[in-house]
């Protein structure tokens, strides 16, 4: 049964090689309209920024394209997420021809969310929405912290190419993340209205300042910038601010349009849903299977490890991250995983190379990298919150199988019926009569592993004996705790007998 599991798992990751979230929803045929009518796309942009949003606006911009003069219209409601998430959604965005993407700010465009609607061609906000603040930063113990400039370089960066591309105000996009200027609004003699950090403005020279009719502080130093939509109006990034799409298209002067509304597939909701339990996942699939190689036969752990663990690789897969390498790895895993089940007795280096594959497997599966590029500096930072997850999953499943030993497996025998114990008592002989030189408080060492039933060695005699429930490995200490009849009853040592 064991083999066939491990087959069966097998075939299940080489099938899910084959498949992507775009493939199991195919895309709509586009309909015949009139020449004369544009089709409008909303894309929403709402929740966190992670994998599964990523995924989801690659494949919606991807069918998109397949309409032709298509306005793709960004529905955004986010305070932010995933840098490189965010960052693969901008470099999706920036394949729409320029003037066919439009950023609808509907409620908010938060840190990344602010990233990713100043990278399409035109940014329209409804009445008292907002958007701005794009700072890196990283949840600690001690709550959210800023982080220094080797993160904010990049992302500054970006934001000045995105405000270059679009006609945006360099210095006020670049407010958006570092907030060690204040940023001036000068207005010259000459009638000219320029943006100014406080560095660049000292850098002037006397003869230049006094051209300076006006000047007004639109950021403070040590604020990083965000705008309601008058704001972003009256600074140049918003194009207008409505109430309703429809509105938006009228002013545009589209009246002849048809609205197409995307959304998420079964398959990037999995994804989504996936990526929050992935923690929970991991700790009940490890748990899982290393329950399935002290137990006997297949049962509901080693179901539950291998379905818990095929999720996480399933959905990381559809969202683009895992891909060959990590399936690779996850598959040498299992297999030494087979090994160690069905070659090797006990639990060995077979065993613990597996683990070791399979959390390999989990980490690489969380991330679209194998090692982080110095010009990625959060990449690096990625990679350790990957590693801790993973960690504090094995852990996790470390304290979960102490609890299924200790408190769960002694009673199962009360409620299912296993051959584990039935057999076991069969064969005990209970009514002989033979004498066995063995009291209550004798100790031994284990021989054969009591599972709960074993062989343990007493003074200079082997016997055969039952643990009180526990299983017990080859080579540990134990304790006589009764006998009946002819059979002995054992537990594990104290420490301190040890």
């Amino acid at each position: 049964m064991k083999i066939k599991a491990i087959y069966t798992l097998l075939i299940f990751f080489y099938a899910v090689a084959g498949l992507r979230a775009d493939d199991i929803k195919p895309a709509p045929a586009p309909q015949k309209t009139p020449s004369k009518t544009r089709q409008i796309l909303i894309i929403p942009v709402e929740g966190e920024v992670g994998p599964a949003m990523a995924a989801f606006i690659e494949r919606a911009v991807r069918e998109g394209e397949k309409y032709p003069d298509a306005l793709f219209i960004f529905k955004m409601d986010t305070f932010g997420g995933r840098v490189d998430s965010a960052f693969q959604i901008v470099d999706t965005l920036l394949t729409i021809p320029v003037g066919k993407a439009t950023a609808y700010v509907e409620k908010r465009a938060i840190s990344a969310g602010a990233l990713i609607a100043l990278s399409c061609s035109e940014l329209v906000m409804k009445h008292t929405t907002t958007i701005g603040d794009c700072a890196p930063i990283m949840v600690s113990n001690e709550g959210p912290k800023m982080l220094g400039e080797k993160f904010q370089s990049p992302i500054r960066a970006k934001f000045r190419t995105l405000a270059k591309r679009n006609g945006y105000p360099e210095v006020l996009a670049e407010a958006m993340v570092s907030s060690d200027t204040a940023i001036y609004k000068i207005e010259m003699t000459d009638g000219t209205t320029v943006y100014m950090n406080s560095t660049d403005y000292e850098d002037l020279t006397e003869a230049e300042k006094k051209k300076v009719r006006v000047k007004k502080t639109v950021k403070d130093k040590e604020k990083l910038l965000t705008m309601d939509d008058d704001e972003a109006l009256s600074f140049g990034f918003s194009k207008m601010s409505v109430d309703s799409v429809k509105e938006m298209l009228e002013k545009k002067g589209i009246r002849d349009y048809r609205l197409i509304t995307f959304e998420e597939s079964w398959s990037e909701q999995l994804v989504r849903a996936v990526t929050a339990l992935a923690p929970v996942l991991m700790i009940l699939g490890f748990a899982g299977l290393y329950i399935e190689m002290q137990t006997p036969g297949l049962g509901l752990a080693g179901i539950t490890g291998i379905v818990c663990l095929a999720l996480v690789f399933f959905g990381q897969y559809l969202a683009g991250l895992a891909n060959y390498t990590e399936l690779l790895i996850v598959v040498i895993g299992i297999l030494l995983l087979g090994v160690e089940m069905f070659v090797l007795p006990g639990f060995g280096i077979a065993g613990f190379a597996a683990i070791a594959l399979l959390a390999v497997g989990m980490i690489l599966s969380l991330q679209d990298f194998v090692l982080p590029s110095p010009e990625v500096p959060w990449e690096a930072e990625l990679l350790k919150n990957n590693v801790i997850t993973v960690l504090e999953s094995l852990l996790g499943s470390v304290v979960f199988i102490f609890i299924f030993f200790r408190y769960i497996f002694p009673k199962l025998s009360g409620v299912v019926k296993g051959p584990y114990l039935t057999k076991t008592l069969a064969q005990s002989h209970v009514d002989s009569d033979t004498y066995i030189p063995v009291s209550a408080g004798d100790k031994g060492v284990v021989i054969k592993p009591l599972r709960p039933a074993g062989t343990v060695k007493i003074g200079a005699g082997m016997y055969d004996v039952i643990s009180d429930g526990e299983f017990i490995d080859k080579g540990e200490s134990v304790v006589v705790a009764e006998i009946q009849a002819n059979r002995i009853m054992v537990s594990r040592s104290s420490a301190d007998e040890q």
